[in-house]
């Protein structure tokens, strides 16, 4: 979606590529501190997390800038 290979974005979001794939994999609960690096990462890279409550066209999810 933005061009970042699985590697790239835990580098830049300070995981191992391992870690990384295993929370994509659902094998192991990251931290909610974990999950906000990796957000921080893709929205420096335009993306745009939409909660319930925000109004958007298509609700809650991801868009791209």
């Amino acid at each position: 979606m933005v061009g970042l290979t699985q590697a790239e974005l835990a580098k830049l979001a300070g995981l191992s590529t391992t870690g990384l794939n295993n929370i994509e994999r659902g094998v192991t609960d990251p931290k909610a501190s974990t999950l906000r690096s990796i957000q921080s990462v893709l929205e420096e890279k335009s993306i745009v997390f939409l909660s319930p409550g925000q109004n958007a066209k298509g609700g809650p999810g991801v868009r791209l800038k």
